[in-house]
């Protein structure tokens, strides 16, 4: 990772890490790489963004920087992750802007940025922005005259993705009593239109943003609302999305939550069972439910991991040409639809297997069990000394040994700040709390830990 982006583009705080100068040097730099594949020096580079308050501050810098350099910026407006992705590898665009902090409070936010193909840029031309950021790289040149680009009022490129959205399932919906939690982001507008032209009667909550309230206690980080509106209004179904709606959790039936490895097991078994699980298997991180890995044994489904991150998940499909994967936290990338996460379409395609099925979304899960997980975190002075210590590496080693197939540890380094994530899943909580609390007591003893 770079010094201003992660594994999910450039997020901080909105005006403190990531500021309108960012958001200016970064559309500069987009604006005359992509426009030196153009004769006139002219690209086309399409911005969507969430409801947060700073995303109209970032989307005008953005277009400020990009027309400068001499290239065209062409306007989403409020709008979902996904929906960029697809008009991306739809349209003649040259690469696509988010500005989104995901499911992160209002007060941060992000850019992400993604090549024509709707996937995320290539690390090394995340490395010159940087450098152009940091004055690495000469001033460059600024357009003049009829040079200087033009901003495009983009919104019928959302309408085609609503659209496209709606040609997916393979039947209506009619009957079917949905909820939607749009976690007051970029789904509010959306999904709603999408479902209701399917025929489910649906129930939104969380879609009045008002530039402060994203993520606030709703979407896909806090579910109580959701799981109460499918209780009281005997739903048959709940989906939440997050900030902007490249993640999707569920509520089945009786309220209970459905997360992202129940989904990926569900999901990959229907296709299975069509003859559509290309490779016969499901790409994971390393962080999903040890449950998920032995329900799809039993159903003679492969499973392979990647490192945490949606994009290392995407890398993986796309090499070895799969079409389901994803994260616990909900994060689906279908590949036959999509080249990204899509929190909508991932709704959708749990829909369409409860449909085929005749199932209940209850039902579907119960196959799969949820190993007991705990996971704590711990600051420490440098991660990468602290993932490396000879004590620890033993330690992890040992109690993995103890834990012989039905369990296992987990280290893993934020990829934001300085902490050291400890993660077991074990038979009981019991024995995972045990475990975490044992070797975070191994950091702190080998004097890797910050001082309180």
């Amino acid at each position: 990772m770079g010094k201003y982006f992660g594994t999910d583009g450039f997020r901080g705080k909105a005006n403190v890490d990531l500021t309108i100068d960012h958001a200016v040097k970064i559309g500069r730099f987009l604006g005359w790489y992509y426009g030196q594949n153009h004769e006139d020096g002219r690209a086309k580079i399409i911005i969507g963004k969430d409801t947060r308050r700073s995303s109209y501050t970032l989307e005008y810098a953005l277009a400020c920087g990009i027309t400068s350099s001499g290239s065209d910026a062409y306007l989403l407006h409020v709008t979902t992750t996904p929906s960029v992705s697809y008009c991306c590898r739809t349209g003649e665009f040259d690469c696509g802007v988010m500005i989104s902090a995901s499911h992160n409070p209002y007060f941060d936010n992000g850019i992400k940025i993604m090549r024509a193909s709707g996937q995320k840029i290539e690390p090394e031309i995340e490395e010159k922005i940087e450098a152009y950021i940091d004055g690495e790289i000469d001033e460059l040149p600024l357009a003049q005259g009829d040079g200087i680009g033009n901003v495009v009022d983009y919104a019928a490129g959302r309408n085609r993705y609503i659209g496209y959205l709606m040609t997916i399932p393979t039947r209506a919906f009619n009957g079917m009593r949905v909820g939607l939690d749009c976690a007051n982001g970029a789904s509010w507008n959306i999904a709603r239109s999408v479902y209701e032209a399917l025929g489910a009667k649906v129930y939104v909550i969380n879609n009045t943003p008002n530039g402060v309230n994203i993520n606030d206690k709703c979407g896909s980080t806090h579910m109580e609302s959701l799981k109460k509106l499918v209780r009281d209004e005997k739903l048959d179904v709940g989906f939440a999305y997050d900030g902007d709606a490249d993640r999707c959790l569920c509520v089945d039936e009786n309220g209970n939550e459905i997360n992202g490895d129940h989904i990926l097991f569900i999901c990959g078994k229907y296709l299975k069972e069509i003859g559509q699980l290309d490779g016969n298997t499901i790409v994971t991180t390393i962080m999903s439910n040890l449950g998920l890995y032995k329900a799809c044994d039993s159903i003679g489904i492969r499973t392979e991991k990647t490192n945490v991150g949606d994009k290392y998940v995407a890398e993986n499909m796309m090499a070895n040409k799969f079409v389901i994967g994803g994260e616990q936290s909900g994060h689906i990338i279908f590949g036959k639809y999509a080249s990204t996460g899509d929190g909508i379409l991932t709704s959708l395609m749990v829909m369409m297997t409860m449909l085929d099925k005749k199932l209940p979304l209850s039902m579907l899960a119960s196959e799969m069990k949820m190993y007991p997980q705990c996971l704590k975190n711990i600051m420490v002075k440098d991660k990468k000394i602290a993932q490396e210590n000879d004590v620890v590496l033993k330690a992890v080693d040992q109690v993995n040994k103890e834990l012989a197939g039905d369990g296992r540890m987990l280290l893993r380094a934020s990829g934001t700040e300085p902490k050291i994530r400890v993660m077991v899943e074990a038979k009981t909580d019991e024995i995972c709390e045990k475990y975490v609390d044992q070797l975070i007591d191994i950091i702190k003893a080998e004097g890797l830990a910050q001082d309180n």
